[in-house]
């Protein structure tokens, strides 16, 4: 099966019931997306979303955030998610390569990631791609609202 990953630009109907389906199965506790949502993702110079397809159906989707630091061009990728019934047949490789390729094309001098350790394939699939785990914490502040 061919796997075809693009950059999206707009917010579409297809876009947003794709994003809508697929985010649930990354997170539980993430709010269901809308047109607005996904439009607003869409606006930031920051955000590249990517969607990968097989069949024509998207199947996967990934966000890549570019951001100048002091200390050089930065990327992150974030939000990585593969459907279910589409696991195995390199999606997943597929949309971190066109990561990858932004980013060089960009000029950044980093990517990284995070992916929880219960994500076996997922970790193994970084590591063949040429990440490398860092020694250092992450903290997170949550924002009550």
């Amino acid at each position: 099966m061919s796997v075809e990953v693009q950059v999206v630009r707009e917010a579409t109907d297809e876009v947003v019931g794709a994003v809508a389906r697929l985010l649930p199965q990354l997170s539980s506790t993430a709010k269901e997306p809308d047109r607005e949502s996904v439009t607003e993702l869409l606006r930031s110079d920051a955000n590249s979303l990517l969607t990968a397809r097989i069949q024509g159906q998207v199947v996967g989707m990934l966000t890549l955030i570019t951001f100048p630091l002091p200390s050089g061009l930065r990327c992150r990728i974030e939000d990585v998610v593969v459907d279910e019934t589409a696991r195995g047949h390199g999606v997943g490789a597929a949309l971190t390569a066109e990561a990858l390729r932004l980013a060089e094309a960009a000029g950044a001098r980093t990517v990284d990631l995070t992916s929880r350790p219960s994500r076996g394939a997922a970790n193994r699939l970084y590591e063949r791609l040429g990440f490398q785990g860092r020694d250092s914490k992450v903290y997170r502040f949550v924002v009550q609202s």
